[in-house]
């Protein structure tokens, strides 16, 4: 019956809502492998190399995140303050990665101070709190490179990265229920259990193969988590300010801070499980 038939215009809005739904693969796909190959030169590093990489790209992110907070500001007709807020950042993180002690820790003070002027009064707490939380994170990344080894930040890295793609590929083939729809839209119940699964069975991995203790089998889904809430906090921060990505640095994946949120998250908890001797030693 002629009836039953799907109609040509029903077919082509499936197959075209079909194409949306991958609209953006290659062009995720192809800024990621340029990401992932300067991400491995930046972990192979060391030393000065190293810290300058970090800084760089915390100077990245504090540069989006002033343009994000003060995107209401009066005096926001030029780009000017975000740009010298990145290079104050940049140059503070450097700082304290390179001068001895414990004092340089202040030095975060710095950016927070000067960007409270150019920062929206309403967006105040959030910009405190986004700094303290990308300087902890570019400073856990080259304290676990240099104090558990490469190979335990790797891992940190790739349980952030498999947890991501199993998230974005099953949550965009399964669907299902959103996760937290009123803040990060796009993100399914499918997706985030697949990530956490994928860190089980990367810490799995490493178990069997003798590379690490049965610590990673709760670490590892422990760090996906927090890789996820790293990339809902910054959902949170766009949604709040009408943003839809923190800037149009990396195509098809908006900025830096969209880019690092989640690998935020995880180093950030991979740092308290350092200082709780709990952060399990890869490959030692």
């Amino acid at each position: 019956m002629t009836g039953d038939r799907p109609q040509p215009s029903r077919l082509r809005g499936a197959l075209q809502r079909g194409r949306d739904k991958w609209a953006d693969l290659w062009p995720r796909v192809v800024s990621g492998l340029v990401l992932a190959a300067l991400g491995l030169v930046l972990l192979l590093s060391s030393g000065l190399w190293l810290r300058l990489g970090v800084a760089a790209v915390i100077g990245l992110m504090m540069w989006e995140l002033a343009r994000l907070t003060g995107w209401r500001h009066p005096e926001f007709h030029s780009p000017r303050h975000p740009v010298l807020i990145g290079i104050l950042a940049g140059l503070v993180m450097l700082a304290m990665l390179v001068l001895p002690g414990d004092w340089p820790m202040a030095l975060v003070l710095v950016p927070m101070i000067a960007g409270w002027h150019g920062t929206h009064e309403h967006e105040r707490p959030a910009y405190l709190l986004f700094t303290l939380a990308i300087f902890g994170a570019g400073y856990a990344l080259v304290v676990i490179h240099e104090v558990m080894g490469l190979p335990t930040l790797l891992w940190v890295v790739g349980t952030v990265v498999l947890s991501d793609v199993l998230g974005y590929f099953v949550g965009r083939k399964l669907g299902g229920p959103r996760f937290w729809p009123a803040i990060s839209p796009k993100k399914t119940w499918s997706g985030t259990i697949a990530g956490w699964v994928g860190a089980l069975l990367l810490g799995l991995v490493l178990l069997v193969a003798g590379l690490a203790g049965w610590a990673v089998l709760v670490a590892g889904p422990l760090v996906a988590v927090a890789g996820q809430f790293g990339d809902i906090a910054e959902s949170w921060l766009k949604r709040r300010v009408g943003a839809k990505d923190s800037s149009e640095l990396i195509p098809g994946h908006g900025g830096a801070l969209d880019r690092f949120d989640a690998m935020s998250g995880a180093l950030l908890l991979a740092l308290v499980l350092l200082m709780a001797n709990l952060l399990p030693v890869i490959g030692g």
